[in-house]
């Protein structure tokens, strides 16, 4: 269903054009758009002309039109005059009209199928089906990216996205949820990750500045064809959620970055616990003080070289040995040696996870 204020739009435009007044009523006589103020008064008529079998009237000084959604009667259009010009001018505007369900219904069916494709709702017959008779290609590359804004239901957002790839007719703009704005793009001949990174920073900055919205952008890995698209969305899913435990500080997170981190997410709880204990001998992480964790992180940063930990941190070597020999013996684990290095980063990790979907139960 085209909205009253794109109708009244293309009535005001019609009537700039043709100096003839017009209005828009929907089947029962309820003006949902005009260019003049007694619209309102011919209901009685537009209720005999729908169950009439013409197609076109004049009733008292108007000329009435039948406009169809297939075959279907949809709105009744009023042109203000009985010449054989309005009549000329009424059946354009009809056609007008008549061309935009078209097409609205064309991006609804689009939108519609996009929506079931992503969320894995259709049978492979049925995806290759449905995308011929929309007259979307089924063999080209393409990647799922979810821009998560901070608001739900935020329209400046998702319009903003949709301006910025309008002109792109293999790109795909749809909403799941409330508060995810889903792009399926079309990737091309020799684009990179590169230049997908920069697509997902473009739309974090347009977004920041036209929409003034916070948002996170997440995108999934470059599939073949469109079958796979749901396997892009389900990537950039996780990539988003991986990005809050692991990359809190960054706002654009790409799926094949994510690491270990996704394995780690997958992991069960009762196991994260159960490894959490084994390495940390039943304590918890958290029972680290700032100064160690500062410590522990900056030396992963640095790839375990004690000298560039030890400048980096404005320290003595000695100092950063010795805090290292400290955590040693309460830990048993010595992070100069590289088994020992990783299976600490992993715990970090691990708690981290469970700390997060400690978080979300509440």
């Amino acid at each position: 269903m085209i909205s009253n204020q794109i109708l009244q739009t293309t009535l005001d435009g019609l009537k700039g054009i043709t100096r003839v007044d017009l209005g828009i009523c929907d089947t029962e006589g309820k003006v949902l758009a005009s260019t003049f103020t007694d619209a309102e008064e011919s209901e009685n008529s537009i209720l005999v002309f729908v169950d009439s079998p013409a197609d076109s009237q004049v009733i008292q000084g108007y000329q009435f039109f039948k406009v169809f959604d297939e075959h279907q009667l949809e709105y009744i259009l009023l042109a203000k005059g009985a010449s054989d010009d309005v009549y000329m001018v009424g059946k354009l505007a009809a056609f007008q009209i008549q061309n935009l369900l078209v097409a609205y219904k064309e991006r609804f069916d689009k939108d519609n199928f996009i929506k079931n494709l992503l969320l894995d709702n259709l049978l492979l017959v049925d995806i290759y089906n449905r995308a011929k008779k929309l007259h979307i290609d089924t063999d080209v590359k393409r990647v799922v990216y979810i821009i998560e804004t901070h608001n739900e239901k935020d329209v400046n957002a998702l319009e903003t996205v949709r301006s910025l790839f309008a002109s792109k007719t293999k790109d795909f703009i749809t909403a799941v949820d409330e508060k995810n704005i889903i792009l399926v793009k079309e990737v091309r001949q020799g684009e990179s990750y590169v230049e997908l990174d920069k697509t997902a920073n473009m739309i974090l900055d347009m977004l920041n500045t036209e929409a003034m919205t916070k948002v996170r952008v997440a995108y999934g890995t470059v599939i073949n064809d469109i079958k796979e698209v749901s396997r892009s969305y389900k990537e950039a899913k996780m990539a988003l959620d991986v990005g809050k435990i692991f990359y809190a500080s960054k706002n654009v997170i790409a799926y094949s970055n994510l690491g270990i981190g996704r394995l780690i997410y997958q992991l069960p709880i009762p196991l994260c616990k159960m490894f959490i204990r084994e390495v940390f001998d039943g304590k918890s992480p958290d029972e680290f003080d700032e100064e160690t964790l500062t410590t522990i992180n900056k030396f992963f940063e640095n790839s375990l070289n004690v000298s560039e930990t030890s400048r980096q941190l404005y320290i003595h070597r000695n100092t950063l040995v010795y805090r290292l020999d400290k955590l040693q013996k309460s830990t048993g684990l010595d992070l100069r040696v590289f088994e020992d290095a990783i299976t600490f980063k992993i715990a970090l990790m691990v708690a981290k996870y469970m700390k997060y979907m400690e978080s979300l139960d509440y």
